[in-house]
């Protein structure tokens, strides 16, 4: 793999982390917004931008000018600085990707885990991580970030991950060990919405949610332009809340919740039980679409429950703007209008309308968020490239 002896510290604090947070997610922006931001005087805004301009992290934008003032050079990141790896690890896979410093997608891979061994599974994100540094060759590959399903500690340690049956692993230095890579774990959803806080369709929303769909439901915030994260985050708290007192049992027994009303294996389940035959996910909606009446039943009410959950997170966190993602949004292609006429029926008349974004990129955008935390990792560190 591409030699990390390039990065190196910046001496600095909080608020430069802070400065380099915003120009790589709002950049190129302006001076003048970034002191009003931080709350920066021009002299301490220069004193604080002039380490990462010498190293070659920050660029100038074209000369702007506003009114009768001088002509000013927004400030951006540069992209090409430093090459990140991220990697999702699912029950049976790893899809992984290399970005850019702002975790644009250089290339893309996947591979089937021989088992959900701890050692196989490092084994094959070390090999799916040198496949793609190999795929995508340039600047130094900075760092490594893996997301899964489940709780993960401060310090990288998977304390649950139920897809994968682990309980109290090592997982951040495992990856070490195997890749030579700064290595940094996070739960797949928190992973996700930093990427959509990134780059995504409200990227220049200042609070939103992230609602996502497939083996299982998940639930992101973002509040104030900031990712929230608790240490209740990944315990899966979001995929059993109740949305129909008399619906099906998710696997834990809960009646009518988001895991049994909205992920995929309850859909599927439901509709082999219906039709008497195995069917797969992506034939349910299939027949959905087509006016099948069983699986148009099944697909408006899982809408219904989807418009019940986004009025919930709506009205309790106060946002009026969600992102919808994850493997099985496609059921948004067939459950939209059961979902957004429930969503229109739990909101108050003159509350602001919803906002809603689809993420339908599916496996990638797990991938890039999970390059978004060892971005942030590094910003945090401020263990960024050394110029060139």
């Amino acid at each position: 793999m591409a030699s990390v002896n390039a990065i190196e510290a910046i001496p600095q604090g909080g608020t430069a982390r802070e400065l380099a947070r915003r120009v790589l997610i709002h950049g190129p922006i302006s001076r003048a917004d970034l002191g009003r931001q931080l709350d920066l005087s021009p002299a301490s805004l220069t004193r604080l931008s002039k380490p990462f301009l010498d190293r070659g992290i920050f660029v100038e934008g074209p000369a702007t000018r506003r009114g009768a003032h001088r002509p000013t050079r927004p400030l951006d990141i540069r992209v090409d600085a430093a090459r990140f790896a991220g990697v999702k690890i699912t029950g049976d896979g790893a899809s992984g990707v290399i970005t850019d410093l702002r975790a644009g997608p250089l290339a893309e891979a996947s591979r089937s885990l021989p088992s959900q061994e701890v050692d196989d599974v490092v084994a094959a994100v070390a090999a799916l991580v040198a496949e793609l540094d190999r795929a995508a060759p340039g600047a130094p590959l900075a760092g490594l970030g893996v997301s899964l399903g489940g709780h993960v500690s401060d310090d990288g340690d998977v304390t649950r991950a139920p897809f994968l049956g682990w309980r109290h692993v090592a997982l951040s230095t495992a990856l070490e060990s195997a890749t030579g890579l700064p290595t940094t774990v996070e739960n797949d959803v928190t992973a996700l919405t930093i990427a959509e806080q990134w780059f995504g369709a409200l990227r220049d929303a200042g609070s939103f949610a992230v609602v996502t769909v497939g083996a299982g439901v998940g639930y992101g915030l973002v509040v104030h332009d900031q990712v929230v994260r608790t240490p209740n985050t990944g315990l899966g708290l979001g995929g059993h809340i109740p949305l129909v007192a008399d619906g099906p049992l998710c696997p834990d027994g809960h009646p009518g919740c988001s895991t049994a009303m909205l992920s995929a294996p309850s859909i599927v389940a439901r509709a082999t039980e219906r039709l008497g035959r195995q069917v797969t996910y992506e034939e349910v909606l299939r027949l959905a679409a087509e006016g099948h009446p069983d699986m148009r039943e099944i697909t408006n009410s899982a809408g219904r429950a989807l418009g019940r959950l986004l009025g919930y997170v709506t009205n309790l966190a106060m946002v009026d703007a969600v992102v919808l993602a994850g493997e099985g949004i496609t059921l948004w292609d067939v459950a939209a209008p059961a979902a957004l006429e429930q969503l229109d029926a739990d909101r108050d008349p003159d509350a602001t309308p919803v906002r809603i974004e689809v993420d339908d990129a599916g496996f990638t955008a797990w991938a890039r968020g999970a390059a978004a935390v060892a971005v942030t990792a590094a910003l945090r560190s401020l263990r960024l490239p050394a110029g060139t």
